[in-house]
């Protein structure tokens, strides 16, 4: 089952999010490469700086998708105000594959 997780990161965090840049994209090439990740990308503000993430990702239930969540170094670096995981089912534009 596919699980979005809706990110969005504390205010004046951007410092911190951009130190942890190179090992959340190593943890979503992991999980890419163990076909665990659909896709994924920032959310920008205005001024057009990353605010926030959204990150799909298939996973058995919601407990593991929370433990994907989880693990991943944005995460363990206290930059998100908050982690929404909801079920998605993707129907428009699925690419051949995914």
């Amino acid at each position: 089952m596919l699980f979005a997780m809706i990110c969005t990161d504390k205010p004046g965090r951007l410092q911190v999010r951009l130190d942890t840049r190179p090992d959340h994209v190593a943890y979503l090439d992991g999980l890419n490469a163990k076909g665990a990740l659909a896709f994924a990308g920032p959310f920008l503000g205005d001024d057009g700086k990353p605010n926030g993430s959204l990150v799909v990702v298939e996973a058995a239930d919601r407990a593991a998708a929370q433990a994907i969540a989880d693990a991943d170094p944005y995460a363990k670096a206290g930059l998100f105000a908050s982690v929404d995981i909801r079920p998605w089912n993707w129907v428009f534009n699925k690419p051949a594959g995914a």
